[in-house]
């Protein structure tokens, strides 16, 4: 086939050409932060959680159109008064962990985006969505698939939105390797193999606490690799198997894991092979392998650029601040209705956290785990 003009004419598929225009669509327009006198509804959003991550968005927030910092949420006073300066918040917007709950009475806040520990978050989001707001939560969105639900429930009985912090399913080259593998460019899928990990320093960090982090790399980096092997694929796995190995023991603690090898199964034949690690660096790789084409990522999930090339060549497409995108894109969500190419919610999220629960049984086991996604 010359061209996905001639796959699409050969087929006679026009429900495909459909299926495909929203892909193409997310991975070529202009970013909405870049379109020039936007005056439509902006998504007013307060952070909860002022960390590394939460500063990287709020820097990334200055360029977005459709969204805008407007409050905070933390535990430590030192760091709303700072934020105060930098984003110009005003004091009536501002929260602790304690009053948070007051913002159903603040008009001027349409969502809070929680960006603090995993294990915190199944709270904080019930809390939120008591409040009336809507939700963004980092991912993992919680500790274990139980947890997720009862998240995803509150907020629908709340009728607030539930949104995760996926900010790959907007990245231009990742979504120009979706596009291609839905028009068939790469024929059918075979192989997925994603590789994350880092080697992580401080041993007192929250990551490497078990009750803060609900477990190790695969609860910080490995939820790329699990995510990608399903969005890269198209498919949700059927099966998991896992293998642990721990070399340090005094740093990374019972319940806490340091490298994990797993596997995973797809209804089609596909298999992924995947390694989430906190003792290894130079891991950021993904790779995509059809039986007529090919895609390889590398860097693949980092802060960007992300770089890759498949069977036809480079990857070129516009190279973004993630976050922004991410948060304009949610905005577009919220208030239209826009449905991305591959889906943020909290149903996306709860299938995520079935596969590490999954994982996790299986490393323990060391049995093939049966999953129904």
């Amino acid at each position: 086939m010359n061209s996905r003009r001639d796959f699409l004419q050969k087929l006679g598929l026009s429900a495909l050409a459909l299926q495909l225009a929203p892909v193409t669509t997310w991975a070529t327009d202009k970013p909405i932060h870049q379109h020039e006198n936007y005056d439509g509804p902006v998504l007013r959003v307060a952070i909860m959680g002022l960390g590394s991550y939460g500063t990287r968005v709020a820097e990334a927030m200055k360029d977005c159109t459709r969204a805008k910092l407007v409050g905070v949420i933390s535990g430590t006073p030192s760091k709303i008064t700072d934020w105060q300066s930098r984003y110009g918040i005003p004091a009536k917007n501002c929260y602790n962990y304690s009053n948070f709950d007051e913002i159903k009475n603040n008009p001027d806040i349409d969502a809070v985006y929680v960006i603090t520990p995993n294990a915190l978050h199944h709270d904080e989001v019930l809390r939120v969505a008591r409040a009336g707001k809507h939700v963004i939560c980092e991912k993992p969105m919680a500790i274990n698939a139980k947890e997720g639900q009862q998240m995803v429930d509150a907020c629908k009985s709340a009728g607030v939105q539930l949104l995760v912090g996926y900010r790959m399913h907007f990245e231009p080259r990742t979504l120009e390797v979706i596009r291609m593998r839905n028009a068939g460019e790469l024929g059918r899928i075979r192989f997925f193999q994603g590789l994350c990990g880092f080697t992580i320093g401080d041993p007192t960090q929250w990551r490497l606490n078990k009750q803060l982090s609900g477990g190790g790399s695969i609860m910080d980096i490995g939820i790329y690799a699990i995510n990608g092997s399903r969005y890269m694929t198209g498919e949700d796995p059927i099966w998991v198997t896992a293998q642990e190995t721990k070399t340090d023991p005094a740093k990374f603690k019972e319940g806490v894991d340091e490298t994990i090898q797993f596997q995973f199964g797809f209804p089609s034949g596909a298999v992924a092979s995947c390694l989430s690690t906190y003792n290894m660096n130079n891991l950021d790789k993904f790779f995509l392998d059809g039986d007529k084409g090919w895609a390889e990522m590398q860097p693949s999930t980092g802060y960007g650029p992300i770089m890759g090339r498949t069977n036809k060549g480079e990857l070129n497409q516009p190279i973004t601040t993630h976050q922004t995108v991410q948060m304009d894109q949610m905005a577009a969500i919220i208030f239209d209705g826009k449905q991305p190419p591959v889906p943020i919610d909290g149903n996306e999220a709860v299938k995520d956290l079935k596969l590490i629960d999954a994982i996790y049984l299986a490393a323990k086991t060391g049995g093939k785990v049966e999953v129904k996604l």
